[in-house]
Formats: C-alpha cells, structure tokens, sequence
C-alpha cells in the first residue's frame, strides 16, 4: 500500500530524517545512529519515506544510501502554492484590521 506524503512528513522523525539527508545521502545505519532508536525502527520510517517516493535508494557494493528527492518534495510545493496567496491575503487583511483596532484605542 502505498503511503501518503502527508502521513510522511507529519511525524517529527521522518520530517528530521528528510532533513539530514538533504544535506547528504545517508545510509539506514548512519541515520539509526542520529536517533535514540533502533536500526528496525529507523528502517520502518525510511520504508515510509520511500513509498512516498520522498526518498531515493542508491546501491553502492551491500550499502544503501538514501538521498532526498528534491523532485518529488517540488511536487508538494507547487500543490501548496495554490493555498499561499490566499492565505496571505488573508493574513494581510488580518494585519490590516489588528492595524485599525489598535490605531482606534489610541
């Protein structure tokens, strides 16, 4: 089954697995030992990532190091973006009348 990407990057480990290995790619024992949990427990994070298509395998002799899919991640951006304007229209709006309501208790 395949995963959501929501459910991915809702959870604070997957979210600083990401971020790791956006700086580098990484092997599963090499991110195990940046968290206070087991080898298995970090694989099942990374199984998710990966069916989320968030990450990348790449096979190097019996390693495994996982890079970020930046592609995949731009993907999400640009389905965000349709919400961005709308929102900061609204937060400007909201600046706006907090602006007004402070202007008038002086």
């Amino acid at each position: 089954m395949k995963q959501d990407i929501f459910q991915a990057i809702s959870d604070p480990t997957r979210r600083a697995i990401l971020t790791l290995i956006a700086i580098q790619a990484l092997t599963p024992n090499a991110m195990a030992e940046k968290f206070d949990m087991t080898r298995q427990a970090v694989s099942k994070h990374i199984k998710v990532l990966h069916e989320c298509e968030l990450i990348k395998p790449e096979h190097r002799g019996r390693e495994i190091y996982y890079h970020f899919n930046a592609k995949k991640m731009q993907e999400f951006d640009n389905w965000l973006a349709q919400f961005r304007q709308s929102w900061e229209i609204q937060f400007n709006q909201l600046d706006e009348l907090l602006s007004t309501i402070k202007e008038q208790k002086r």
